[in-house]
């Protein structure tokens, strides 16, 4: 098991923009990927949250993201398009910050493109939790956290408040 300490809130790595995996990248990207699933389900017995985590929340400057709900799922250099013009407010939580709760806007639903860990081209349609989840991972890619995404100065809360 290779957990890995997942960065906090303040901490400047988590603010830099991810690199793109080359093909060349592939094999290392598989320990991330494992790296991601080892952290995420620790992080689960801990707080009983988590289904998805992105690479640079264990410090690692990479466009990955891994999800884990029904089954695993890697995603390398994805892409969100076709974003519904439609948009949904929910709490929004993040292992970064976990015990803060932050009121966020998000489209109601999107497409990942994305490679696998076959470096195959895959695309996948996200609505509701889901497209909400993946643009929240996506957003870390690029040193986006859900707290610089708060619909206003009154969206925090503590999650034992709600």
């Amino acid at each position: 098991m290779a957990v890995q300490e997942i960065l906090q809130l303040g901490n400047q790595k988590l603010y830099e923009v991810s690199e793109e995996v080359t093909f060349e990248e592939l094999n290392d990207m598989k320990q991330v990927v494992q790296d991601l699933h080892d952290t995420m389900m620790d992080f689960r017995k801990t707080y009983g949250v988590g289904r998805a985590i992105a690479a640079p929340q264990i410090g690692v400057r990479k466009r990955v993201l891994y999800m884990n709900i029904d089954k695993p799922v890697a995603f390398i250099n994805p892409e969100l398009v076709d974003k519904s013009e439609e948009m949904m407010e929910l709490w929004d939580d993040c292992m970064c910050f976990p015990n803060l709760l932050v009121w966020v806007k998000r489209h109601r639903s999107l497409t990942i493109k994305y490679r696998d860990l076959n470096w195959e081209q895959q695309e996948m349609k996200l609505s509701g939790d889901l497209a909400e989840l993946l643009q929240h991972e996506y957003d870390h890619l690029d040193g986006i956290l859900a707290v610089m995404r708060a619909v206003d100065g009154k969206s925090f809360s503590f999650r034992s408040e709600i």
